[in-house]
């Protein structure tokens, strides 16, 4: 069987699986993403062993810090997937809800019921724990899923999904509903993206390169986010140590991740003050800085920015620096080079809050709160299917209602059209 046709009998047996997965009760539902989350625990010693060839041929191709500190699975990691299939189970199922009934005239109900996409395709880098919350969420949302991860993680991600199908065999559902793609053939992403017929929705996540060639080539509908630029302003007034915590916590805590800290702005008014004791607090974190002439007439040790810096992605202790005359200026920036991804302000001015709130149309828009929080699991959704940063048909981390759609339900007695 060539790769053509492996990933079209993998799609068509997930195509069968998703008939049966939107009719399940939500007691069932729940019940294997729980039994799912324990038999990841229990396996943890499988999972790891896997997870070091991964790391070793990792180490081996000289991935950056960055990079394998996202291929990780530890104890902690693996206990925190099988708490994210626990919380998912506990969120409120939206298929089959109803919303928004109203009667006509003629007297006929009309209604919108939630109802699952159908199969979803999840092509993704690293992380190996999305292949654990991308299967949590759409399967509680009652569809199947296929997930082919990056060659870095292919026995992280055999080994995670192996286990989380034999949950499914055990309680007699289709083990098609979660498909993982365990050859490392670059062919198997083509062919799967032109299976318009078995699959109905894409959702890439990984680098722009990926992303960029999963747009341009599938004839399914994407889901994707390019790049997160995320943005954080330091507003005049904002209280230092308030700053200094965010602006810390959302570039070193994980630089590797699309929801850390690109591009630092500061607001004129406190540069002097401010510049030098951010500059200092991120030379101890090993952060290397790139900043504009006001930036660095305050912080001399710092390196010019070029143009490039503005609309960088770094995913490592890079940061890009600028001073701003006004809000006004920082929401202008942002606007240019921003990723619609998550972009923050640091203040103290309710007005100069609700107009940041108001004025950038990033995804997820914070005040006085780190970007690490562009979570779907740390906004409340479960775990995160996602960011979407394309308007249609969701925006932002992606949960549960945004793996259904909904179609429109007529109750009637009788009625005709005249």
């Amino acid at each position: 069987m060539n790769v053509r046709e492996e990933m079209l009998q993998l799609a068509r047996e997930a195509k069968e699986a998703s008939n049966g997965m939107a009719n399940l009760s939500s007691a069932v539902k729940n019940d294997l993403l729980r039994n799912m989350a324990a038999a990841l625990q229990k396996n943890a010693d499988v999972l790891m062993r896997a997870n070091e060839k991964d790391l070793d041929a990792a180490s081996g191709r000289g991935l950056s810090s960055a990079m394998i500190d996202r291929l990780v699975l530890d104890d902690a990691r693996i206990t925190a997937m099988a708490e994210g299939l626990r919380e998912v189970a506990e969120l409120p199922d939206p298929v089959g809800e109803i919303t928004g009934m109203w009667r006509r005239p003629n007297g006929i109900q009309v209604g919108r019921m939630r109802i699952p996409l159908g199969v979803i395709g999840i092509i993704f880098e690293s992380r190996p724990n999305v292949t654990a919350d991308a299967a949590g969420l759409c399967l509680k949302s009652g569809n199947a899923v296929i997930l082919r991860g990056g060659s870095e993680a292919i026995h992280s991600n055999s080994a995670i999904g192996e286990i989380l199908k034999e949950e499914l065999r055990r309680i007699g559902l289709p083990a098609g509903a979660l498909q993982v793609v365990t050859t490392t053939d670059r062919d198997a992403v083509t062919e799967l993206l032109k299976l318009e017929d078995e699959i109905d929705l894409i959702i890439p996540r990984g680098g722009e390169g990926l992303i960029r060639f999963v747009a341009e080539n599938s004839r399914i509908p994407v889901i994707k986010h390019y790049k997160g630029v995320c943005h954080v302003f330091v507003d005049a007034g904002a209280d230092y140590d308030m700053a200094e915590r965010i602006c810390v916590n959302a570039k070193v805590q994980r630089p590797g991740v699309c929801n850390a800290m690109e591009t630092l702005l500061i607001h004129k008014d406190i540069a002097e003050t401010f510049v030098p004791l951010i500059a200092g607090v991120f030379r101890k974190e090993g952060v290397e800085l790139r900043g504009c002439p006001v930036t660095r007439e305050f912080a001399p040790n710092v390196e010019a920015a070029a143009e490039e810096d503005w609309g960088a992605e770094y995913l490592d202790l890079i940061l890009a620096v600028k001073v701003v005359e006004d809000l006004g200026e920082a929401i202008a920036h942002i606007r240019r080079y921003g990723s619609l991804h998550t972009d923050v302000i640091v203040t103290r001015d309710y007005a100069h809050a609700q107009r940041f709130l108001q004025s950038v149309n990033s995804s997820v828009v914070m005040v006085n709160a780190s970007p690490r929080f562009s979570d779907g699991n740390q906004l409340g959704l479960g775990a995160e299917i996602g960011i979407s940063t394309t308007k249609l048909h969701s925006f932002g981390p992606m949960g549960l209602e945004d793996l259904t759609t909904r179609k429109f339900v007529v109750m009637g007695d009788g009625q005709i059209r005249q």
